[in-house]
């Protein structure tokens, strides 16, 4: 077997983790897409004889390209017109399988990671999500193993205040997403307050591209009444209950074309969040499950 074959071989049996680590550090497909090339660009010249783990040097390369781009993104978003939603993945069933990674891609997850500085996000979901020693972040972030332990340290003290407040049993997601389906399907407005929690929040992003709500919407007697208006003007429109980001969610399609995608995020049996996704450039992957591994 020839180096090229031998590279070629591992690269392939860690891809899906290669693409998960780049998407939970950039909430993109196509930027985690990108990230995977120049992964593969810099690993085929490697010389394989002097690798020992062969998955942790992958990942650090893959996590150092990821850091470069976060922080270009971050530019980006600071333009972007309205509100900013990761790109929904439709997933595969064995995602939701794994409570712990089908939490830290949630929606609601990868917005609390928004809020980090791009170190501090690539050390806690290097750390946390996928377990690599302090040594072997240190170097994809280029900082010393004691720094990268006070970073991470930080980091879990912030995002622990932030998460969503639990894991949600499957008896009582289904519950929630029955009733909530019942009351979408006969309109019961009264019925939509009351599988909302009090808090509930909802977003939307369209880019600029498609109209979306610029401000997000909060409390359960506007989310209704938001929703409750959306289904009068749905028409021919059908949805689909479906899997994104290893979470239940809606799919909104018109003429067999989808049209929004909206994640659900359930604590306690209560909806606490919907995001809805309308920007088409973000929509462009959910004709196929992706497969995300740890």
């Amino acid at each position: 077997m020839t180096g090229t074959d031998r590279a070629t071989e591992a690269f392939v049996a860690h891809r899906n983790l290669l693409f998960t680590v780049a998407y939970e550090l950039l909430g993109s497909a196509a930027d985690a897409e990108d990230v995977l090339q120049e992964t593969w660009l810099r690993w085929v010249g490697v010389d394989l004889d002097t690798i020992q783990d062969q998955r942790a040097y992958l990942v650090r390369i893959a996590s150092r390209q990821a850091l470069m781009r976060l922080r270009t993104l971050g530019r980006r978003k600071e333009s972007y017109v309205g509100p900013w939603l990761p790109e929904p993945l439709l997933t595969a069933p064995d995602v939701a399988e794994d409570v712990e990674l089908a939490d830290s891609v949630s929606m609601a997850m990868l917005l609390v990671l928004e809020t980090l500085k791009p170190t501090e996000r690539a050390v806690f979901v290097l750390r946390e999500v996928f377990g690599l020693e302090y040594d072997e972040i240190a170097e994809a972030v280029d900082k010393k193993p004691d720094a990268v332990r006070q970073i991470a340290h930080r980091a879990r003290a912030h995002v622990a205040a932030r998460r969503p407040r639990g894991i949600v049993s499957a008896d009582e997601t289904r519950d929630a997403l029955e009733a909530f389906r019942r009351a979408i399907n006969t309109g019961d407005l009264q019925g939509l307050v009351d599988i909302l929690a009090p808090d509930v929040v909802f977003l939307g992003d369209g880019g600029g591209v498609v109209q979306a709500l610029p401000e997000p919407i909060v409390g359960a007697d506007k989310v209704a009444g938001l929703l409750a208006l959306g289904l009068r003007r749905l028409g021919q429109a059908s949805v689909e209950l479906t899997q994104i980001n290893g979470q239940p969610a809606l799919i909104l399609r018109f003429d067999g074309e989808i049209d929004t995608v909206t994640a659900i995020r359930l604590e306690d049996g209560m909806i606490t969040g919907l995001y809805a996704v309308r920007n088409p450039e973000k929509l462009s992957r959910l004709e196929r499950e992706i497969t995300l591994s740890r």
